[in-house]
Parts: C-alpha cells; sequence; structure tokens
C-alpha cells in the first residue's frame, strides 16, 4: 500500500494513528479482559489485517498462548525476527511480549 503514492495519500496519518490505536486496543483486551490473558507473539505488519474503513483486525493466533499468571511462562521461540520484543528474557514471554 505505501509503495503506490495514490494510496499512500489516501491513507493518510489520521487513518495510520487509528491503525495503531485498533492494534492497541486489540492488545489490551487480549492482555487484560480475557482470562487467562492471551500473549499474541507475533505481532508483526503482516498480522495486522484492515478492512475497508482501514479498522486494524489482529490475525494468525498460531503463535499465540495463555498465559498463566501463577506458572512460569517458559517456551521456544515464536513470532518474527525482527519484531520480536526487545524484553524477552531468554526464553520466557509475559505480556510485555506482545508490545
Amino acid at each position: 500500500m505505501l509503495n503506490n503514492d495514490t494510496k499512500a495519500t489516501a491513507f493518510d496519518w489520521e487513518k495510520r494513528v487509528n491503525v495503531v490505536r485498533g492494534v492497541a486496543n486489540a492488545l489490551s483486551y487480549m492482555h487484560h479482559d480475557c482470562i487467562p490473558p492471551i500473549v499474541h507473539r507475533d505481532i508483526s505488519s503482516k498480522n495486522v489485517l484492515l478492512d475497508s474503513s482501514y479498522e486494524a483486525q489482529l490475525s494468525d493466533f498460531g503463535t499465540a498462548k495463555f498465559l498463566k499468571p501463577d506458572s512460569s511462562s517458559w517456551t521456544t521461540f515464536a513470532g518474527t525476527f525482527g519484531y520480536a520484543a526487545p524484553v524477552r528474557e531468554k526464553e520466557k514471554f509475559h505480556l510485555m511480549s506482545d508490545i
């Protein structure tokens, strides 16, 4: 979309901020409103779909995990290299892994 001048112009900053807000709202819901919380583990541009109104929808939950609050959550790496959270401690995942 952004490599086409006409489409990039139509995708103005207001729409871009709306996409970021939509992803943030989805992550907030998964982390704070779901019981147990869900960690997506692969937030990247290829996993954010836009509808006709440029509303963001998260996709590809193949690497998602339920976060068990009272246990150690260790796992092997999952996600897209270059998009992995820098806060990851070794192979442990937590809510900050999706930011």
